[in-house]
């Protein structure tokens, strides 16, 4: 028998049991977890209100994880946990289909390749595939605080980017991004309006080329009236708020792009080759994000911290 996470009512915790090791079925890789990180996907699809529907229960949760295959060799593994049936990543065993699982290289840092995992693959194919940075462009990214923006800040240095601008509510996460390379801070204040808002980017920026936006609302529609002729808006998230007060004109005068992205849309081979870009810069140490790695016997305590955000960036259970 094996320990496991296993949530038995949406909405509350899950809990921690003992479970018979999973059988490798045709085309599967068995893996030994040696960490999964608690990510929002995780959080949103356990509390049963996702568009992917209320999760079949009980289930052991955890879209992604990362381990070591019978050879040694280290992994990082996506599971499709909470979305459709079946198990995830948070048990000490998990059998998963081969295409869905990514060897990375001997001697990375297995917890902090769970936390970046596909957060940090979002931030890198929003950057590179979908807003089509090119060397000396100006990126600004709002959401710096959370681990999408953290990478991204990050990435789109190592992209070639000309300034990285950071936009966030946090002082700490902005003290962080500068640390992480980013050429100018913007702190959101609560009273901001698109204009007000605007005038503080624009000193920052100065005309931007990208907008990597995983809030959209008031930040996504003032950052907007900051990029130049032809710029892109890609939009990952709406934490901020479902809606934002994009006005016409401002589309229309600058001929600007509003761009949508999500990692549902990669296919197994292109998330595989961000996630290996990724993990070779982390492996070096070019690319990190603010994480706290927790013994896997306190998942309940652990998940409750990442539900409520009372915890420094992703947690990351270990096992």
């Amino acid at each position: 028998m094996i320990p496991a996470a296993v949530l038995r009512v949406c909405g509350r915790p899950p809990s921690l049991e003992k479970r018979r090791p999973p059988v490798p079925g045709a085309g599967e890789v068995p893996i030994s977890v040696a960490a999964a990180p608690i990510t929002p996907l995780d959080l949103l699809c356990a509390s049963g209100t996702s568009y992917f529907g209320t999760p079949a229960t009980p289930y052991v949760p955890g879209v992604q994880g990362v381990g070591y295959r019978d050879d040694g060799t280290p992994v990082w593994f996506a599971t499709s946990a909470g979305m459709r049936p079946g198990d995830g990543s948070m048990t000490a065993a998990v059998s998963v289909p081969y295409v869905d699982v990514v060897p990375l290289p001997r001697g990375v840092p297995l917890p902090l390749i769970a936390a970046l995992g596909l957060s940090a693959v979002a931030a890198h194919s929003a950057l590179t595939r979908t807003g089509g940075l090119t060397p000396g462009e100006t990126v600004v990214v709002l959401g710096a605080g959370g681990v999408v923006g953290q990478a991204a800040v990050q990435l789109a240095r190592l992209c070639g980017a000309g300034r990285v601008i950071a936009v966030s509510r946090s002082a700490d996460a902005l003290d962080r991004a500068v640390q992480f390379g980013a050429d100018g801070i913007v702190a959101l204040r609560p009273d901001d309006d698109p204009m007000s808002l605007a005038d503080r980017l624009r000193d920052a920026s100065g005309p931007a080329d990208l907008v990597l936006d995983p809030v959209f609302g008031v930040p996504a529609a003032a950052a907007l009236r900051v990029l130049r002729p032809g710029g892109r808006l890609v939009n990952l998230g709406s934490s901020a708020s479902p809606t934002a007060p994009i006005d016409s004109a401002t589309l229309r005068s600058g001929s600007l792009q509003v761009l949508g992205y999500t990692n549902n849309a990669l296919s197994t081979a292109r998330r595989a080759e961000s996630l290996t870009e990724v993990a070779e810069h982390a492996a070096a140490g070019r690319l990190t994000v603010a994480h706290e790695a927790v013994p896997f016997a306190d998942v309940a305590e652990a998940w409750s911290r990442q539900a409520s955000g009372d915890t420094e960036g992703r947690i990351v259970l270990t096992l």
